[in-house]
């Protein structure tokens, strides 16, 4: 318990500069992505930048393993910065690192249950398809075969693919795109139960606030209804006392 105390104040003070670094990461990545024409030093420099960032995430998770209490529960709870740390050099996986920016920014959002939820799916939907459709297009890019011809042409197979509508006009032909996709896809049915559980939720929320209702103009009703019972018993006992008062004085 004590250790597990631990670890919640160190992951208090460490995630925001986790997440400038998460940031750093995927805009040095994006840069060199999408202009791949960039001079050499910076190429070199946004290369050292994004394979900088895994050994501080690495170093992160076991850290937060060492200190926690059950760590087999750590390692379930905590699988996908797990894989982000056991798989560094694939590209499509070193990009789940910003998995973290979802998860603090999500402590940031409105306190209300439904505003968490849309929000962190609004966000979390958002940097899938970014990183997807960077990874994708890295992947993809002078391949032979290759349908994404343009950065557009990958957010436009993201999109379609995330949604499960998949027209496939775009499709990756390699073995990096093709992971790719396969994790964009469980995505894509993961966020998509989100959504329905959280509409779901939110309908049964508001029946519940409707009958909640109800009950209560019932019970005010039952409340009115006693006081003017009690005010009727109040008449009564006056007129009573008033004629006692009038037999007594006469």
């Amino acid at each position: 318990m004590f250790r597990d105390q631990l670890r919640l104040r160190y992951e208090a003070a460490s995630q925001w500069p986790l997440v400038v670094l998460a940031v750093l990461f995927v805009a040095a990545y994006a840069w060199k992505v999408l202009q791949p024409d960039l001079p050499g030093w910076l190429r070199t420099t946004l290369a050292v930048v994004t394979v900088a960032t895994w050994p501080v995430f690495g170093l992160d998770y076991l850290v937060r393993l060492a200190l926690a209490d059950r760590r087999w529960d750590f390692v379930q709870r905590n699988w996908l910065d797990g894989l982000a740390v056991v798989l560094p050099l694939l590209r499509p996986l070193r990009i789940i690192s910003l998995v973290r920016v979802a998860r603090v920014l999500d402590r940031k959002l409105t306190a209300s249950l439904h505003g968490r939820v849309a929000g962190y799916t609004a966000l979390a939907a958002s940097l899938v398809v970014f990183m997807a459709s960077l990874a994708a297009y890295d992947a993809e890019r002078g391949a032979p075969g290759a349908t994404m011809d343009n950065y557009g042409d990958a957010v436009w197979w993201a999109l379609t693919t995330i949604t499960t509508v998949g027209y496939g006009d775009q499709y990756p032909v390699t073995a990096e795109g093709r992971l790719v996709a396969v994790l964009l896809m469980l995505s894509g049915i993961a966020l998509l139960g989100v959504v329905t559980a959280s509409v779901a939720s939110w309908f049964v929320g508001r029946v519940a606030e409707a009958a909640q209702a109800q009950q209560d103009v019932r019970d005010d009703a039952a409340l009115l209804g006693q006081v003017r019972e009690l005010a009727e018993e109040v008449r009564a006992l006056r007129a009573e006392l008033s004629a006692v008062r009038t037999t007594g004085s006469g």
